[in-house]
């Protein structure tokens, strides 16, 4: 029996999550190994000292690979931060009379989309095809093989500024895994949480983080519009210390045990007496929620006028809403959402792996899970033996293939997204 590893990696401001999946022969994902371990030298999602963050990484690359009994030398990394920038483009090409639509027209379209103007610090994370149009003819998903004399295509592009992106990649490389590939948060934490009936429609995916909240708008599978917004659960935190005068790490204890989104679902009668250095502060876990829910409202707020600047009526647009991230665990944060949005929600977690489905399958590692799932779809891996169990370390390497078949490649690049 053979099997392929891929690693995701989830480099975040509160934590750093290592997530090690194993593709059996017949496409089902095994999660093997997991690490996670506190962030320390990350804010808003970029990296703010080298250090400490490679060795954050290096303890959760370690802890992993413990659990799994492998050695990681590659993996998918998650990219967050107000440092990116998305957009849609729109892009044309001549087809010759009489003949068919072939890989090399559909590659020229779309690298006539991506030909606009952008600051010469960004780098270009992912290119996305939403449809096609043949002769005016739209709603085209695969247009290889089809007869016309002009296909179009838009495209969503999303990008990042070099500085952060590389210091991503040294903070992976110097903890012992190269990177495969760098994913958007969203687009990860989308492939992991959503189920097939909100890939039938528009669904709009929430993932709150510790420094960064990040949105994207999944129609019909694919991702249409992409956004950051530089608030999390951290700053609930800080608003806790900052009412309380308490140390962060004593507020992000009081958060996580006692904190609601909704007052009325406090229970009035727990008196919290929280000790700091001058004195006792005290107040009930109702009073924890009114100090809670204003943050998560502008959260929420901020995510919903993002996307009508953008695209319209949220109303108007999606048919749900999923919240997902570490953040989204908390009591009632359900409640607010369908009081800001008025659309269905629900809490996002990792589905359709087995293994360690009691240790992922929670919101707080939907994006290192995702991560694992966009590996399978656009990497390779060499088989690695289990005829033991240490697992080779020298066969879970991620690689792209360079010398496919044209056609297949473009044909699989397709299917990816739609």
């Amino acid at each position: 029996m053979n099997e392929r590893i891929i690693v995701g990696l989830d480099i975040g401001t509160t934590k750093i999550c290592t997530v090690i999946g194993e593709v059996a022969n017949d496409g089902v994902l095994d999660i093997i190994g997991e690490g996670t371990v506190p962030s320390d030298g990350l804010r808003k999602g970029v990296v703010v000292n080298l250090e400490r963050t490679i060795a954050s990484v290096r303890q959760s690359i370690l802890a992993a690979q413990r659990m799994a009994g492998v050695e990681v030398t590659h993996a998918w990394v998650g990219v967050a931060g107000s440092h990116l920038r998305a957009f849609t483009s729109h892009g044309m090409a001549a087809i010759r009379r009489g003949l068919e639509i072939t890989p090399p027209d559909v590659e020229r379209t779309i690298e006539n989309a991506k030909a606009v103007p952008m600051e010469s610090n960004m780098e270009v994370i992912h290119v996305i095809p939403q449809e096609y149009v043949v002769d005016g003819n739209d709603g085209i998903k695969d247009p290889i093989g089809m007869s016309g004399v002009r296909l179009e295509v838009d495209v969503h592009v999303i990008a990042g500024a070099q500085g952060p992106l590389q210091n991503l990649r040294r903070c992976a490389r110097d903890a012992g895994a190269e990177v495969e590939g760098m994913v958007i948060q969203a687009l990860a934490s989308g492939l992991a949480v959503l189920d097939t009936s909100e890939q039938e429609v528009t669904t709009l995916l929430i993932d709150i983080g510790g420094g960064t909240t990040d949105v994207g708008v999944f129609r019909r599978g694919t991702l249409t519009h992409s956004a950051v917004i530089p608030l999390g659960g951290d700053h609930i935190t800080q608003d806790i210390s900052q009412l309380l005068r308490i140390p962060p790490d004593e507020a992000e204890r009081v958060k996580k045990r006692y904190g609601v989104a909704v007052p009325d679902l406090a229970d009035r009668d727990v008196v919290l007496e929280v000790a700091n250095p001058n004195f006792t502060a005290s107040l009930t876990t109702f009073e924890l929620a009114q100090v809670i829910r204003p943050r998560v409202i502008e959260i929420l707020d901020l995510v919903k006028q993002n996307i009508e600047q953008r695209m319209g009526a949220l109303e108007l647009l999606a048919g749900n809403v999923v919240i997902t991230g570490g953040a989204s665990m908390m009591v009632g944060l359900d409640q607010v959402a369908l009081e800001r949005f008025r659309l269905p929600v629900r809490i996002g977690k990792p589905h359709g792996f087995s293994g360690l489905t009691d240790v992922v399958a929670s919101p707080a590692h939907s994006t290192a899970v995702g991560l694992v799932r966009y590996g399978m779809q656009h990497g390779s891996t060499l088989p690695v033996s289990t005829n033991s169990r240490q697992r080779s370390s020298s066969t879970n390497t991620v690689t792209t293939t360079n010398d496919s078949n044209l056609i297949d490649r473009v044909r699989v690049f397709l299917k990816d997204f739609f």
